[in-house]
């Protein structure tokens, strides 16, 4: 494992303006002490950061499709203060190298190297994930792999719709992109690259800042200028509309393990009808939590109710390990 150890970060580095333009509590969590490593995952380096004491239970953090660990930079140092907490990089994202293809099954090994590398099995408690949107898919498949090394899985927003609803959506928008042979485009300065920045799906965000910050670090400098992190070999995996999408919140209910449902009230992929969705479709014994006035980007929209709500799911979930021991 190669572990550069950073006791507080650089806020020139790390944020995109002044700090002093930063929210107070950003620049406070992102302060918080953090080891910066890679790990490697069947001949890929993992690019991962690490909080807290490895003496506390471990929480392992998965952010979304194109996104990066940073997502849960300014998240994981709350949960910090009593957990040992790692997120990572998906490979082909962020600074993670890119591999040929992602099946489902090195996808879920990935999340079990992760682990492994970073020190989060070495405790009597078994890690917890957390997992965005396309890391809630990554999520599922470990726990179907794996779930025996994994105490359980919170999934934030990942895409739950019936089948009508999931027929709107995609014929609203162009499909998404998929050619290979298709390089990333390298714009010729900074605030090029910039401008062409959106979430998907599009959407406002509450801290507006936090929007600043991650097309930050969704860019990086090459030859010529700067350009996008993710590799365009991402979009070489098993997860496909019509098949996994559609079948989403079968594969939620079937999965081994504890789960738990963390939603944006007003998210475009899933709201309180898919809530309503799942628990038809079984999901009586998994507690689904909306977030009111957040959409699908959690920790953009609310990112402190949702550092409460993970809290408090967690902290049960120890609560009633230990009354079962």
């Amino acid at each position: 494992m190669n572990t550069q150890v950073t006791e507080v970060c650089s806020l020139s580095s790390e944020l995109p303006t002044d700090p002093q333009q930063a929210p107070a509590w950003l620049v406070s969590a992102l302060q918080v002490p953090r080891e910066e490593g890679w790990i490697d995952s069947g001949g890929c380096k993992v690019h991962y950061f690490r909080w807290g004491n490895p003496e506390n239970p471990p929480l392992l953090l998965m952010h979304g499709f194109l996104a990066h660990a940073r997502c849960f930079a300014f998240i994981a140092p709350f949960l910090a203060e009593h957990y040992h907490v790692v997120a990572y990089d998906l490979s082909g994202m962020g600074d993670s190298d890119a591999r040929e293809s992602y099946p489902d099954k090195i996808r879920a090994q990935e999340v079990v190297d992760v682990a492994r590398g970073t020190g989060l099995f070495e405790h009597d408690s078994k890690p917890i994930v957390i997992a965005h949107s396309y890391g809630g898919h990554v999520g599922l498949n470990a726990m179907e792999r794996h779930g025996e090394l994994f105490d359980g899985l919170i999934i934030c927003d990942l895409m739950v719709l019936r089948v009508e609803r999931l027929k709107a959506h995609f014929s609203k928008g162009k499909p998404m992109r998929s050619d290979r042979s298709r390089p990333n485009r390298i714009y010729p300065d900074y605030a090029s690259a910039r401008a062409r920045f959106v979430l998907s799906p599009p959407q406002d965000v509450t801290v507006e800042y936090l929007n600043e910050y991650m097309a930050y670090h969704s860019l990086k400098q090459v030859d010529g200028g700067w350009t996008w992190k993710f590799d365009i070999s991402v979009f070489d995996s098993d997860f496909g509309v019509t098949d996994r999408i559609v079948k989403q919140a079968e594969a939620i209910v079937a999965a081994p393990g504890r789960k738990a449902i963390v939603y944006g009230q007003d998210s475009k992929l899933f709201d309180d009808d898919s809530a309503d969705y799942l628990r038809e479709r079984g999901a009586t014994d998994i507690p689904i939590i909306g977030i009111p006035g957040a959409r699908h980007h959690l920790m953009l929209d609310e990112p402190i109710a949702l550092v409460s709500t993970l809290r408090s799911i967690v902290a049960q979930w120890h609560v009633s390990n230990q009354f079962a021991r």
